[in-house]
């Protein structure tokens, strides 16, 4: 096993993977930091909640192809895949929700130091 170091979102992280693996985990690891970038900015005090968004846009890109692949395989066209919009919440009902994602990252967040200092 190689450990192999790279940067997301401006801090330096780092993974063990097979020998010979090292040049694709870094190929990855610049594509998510590339596609954090693009989705959130890099908006700084934010890495949790920037990581998560970008783990579930890439999740939904990948189920996504998934299909897509599915479909052709099975020799039928790919279907438009439509988005549907979120349901309208109330002002209110959106307060509670940003408070409890914020309520869990903070907690993530407390989980990843205690990690690093381990």
């Amino acid at each position: 096993m190689r450990r192999v170091d790279f940067t997301l979102n401006g801090r330096n992280h780092s993974l063990s993977c097979e020998d010979g693996q090292e040049q694709r985990l870094l190929e990855l690891a610049a594509y998510v930091d590339a596609r954090m970038q693009e989705l959130t900015g890099g908006a700084a005090g934010h890495e949790v909640q920037n990581l998560i968004a970008t783990c579930i846009v890439l999740a939904d890109e990948l189920m996504e192809a998934r299909a897509e692949v599915k479909s052709l395989r099975a020799g039928h066209a790919p279907a438009p895949i439509v988005h549907q919009p979120a349901p309208a919440t109330a002002p209110a009902d959106e307060a509670k929700v940003v408070a409890a994602v914020d309520t869990l990252a903070k907690r993530i967040e407390d989980i990843a130091a205690r990690l690093e200092r381990a």
